[in-house]
């Protein structure tokens, strides 16, 4: 009885204690994420953006071939079609992005920086607050920092059950053919290297 009491206080401590910790993370997450939207709203002022055109235009410098739709956009900001319908529509109007007709499919279009989007990305990106910060931290420190949150986010993707959108070359249909070449083994298509580091809305982990 004794045994069995102990064994059911520790784990309501256990319970308890990780509660505590997760609100703790949940808690700094935020603060950081406010941080850096902060900062992001003020730079993005001169140009006349929101914090939703400029994910939208973030996502696109890195996204692949197979995911530069206004679908794919759709499905990695989390919001309604009529919303990045709308924040797409802006960021052409405004010079920021091209749209053109797929060659094979008519009907979907396709999505692409154009050079005053690149160099808008190279003004505002990276932030000087977290470049200050990354300063300040010892490099191994930084790097751990930047895998423990990147296990978190897939972690959370797969509980929630979205989509990861992750590098290719981490993706389970990316195999490598030769020292220069890949091929994804969903679409049967030879891939670059330089196409290995980009995310893709099929990502899935290997």
């Amino acid at each position: 009885m004794e045994q069995h009491n102990h064994k059911l206080v520790n784990n309501v401590l256990l319970r308890y204690y990780m509660a505590v910790d997760t609100i703790s993370i949940q808690q700094l997450l935020e603060r950081i994420s406010g941080l850096l939207r902060s900062e992001l709203r003020q730079s993005l002022v001169p140009y006349g953006l929101q914090q939703v055109h400029f994910d939208a235009l973030h996502y696109l410098s890195h996204c692949n071939r197979y995911s530069d739709t206004p679908m794919a956009v759709t499905e990695y900001l989390g919001q309604t079609k009529g919303t990045v319908s709308q924040t797409l529509n802006v960021l052409v109007r405004k010079g920021y992005i091209s749209k053109t007709p797929d060659e094979e499919d008519g009907r979907m279009m396709r999505l692409a920086l154009t050079p005053a989007g690149k160099k808008l990305l190279r003004n505002v990106l990276p932030g000087d607050l977290l470049s200050q910060a990354r300063q300040r931290l010892p490099f191994k420190e930084f790097n751990h920092i930047a895998q423990s949150l990147q296990q978190l986010l897939s972690t959370m993707q797969h509980v929630n059950q979205n989509k990861s959108f992750g590098q290719c070359a981490t993706c389970v249909h990316n195999e490598k053919t030769s020292a220069q070449s890949y091929r994804c083994k969903l679409t049967q298509e030879t891939l670059s290297p330089a196409e290995t580091q980009l995310i893709c809305r099929e990502h899935s982990f290997a």
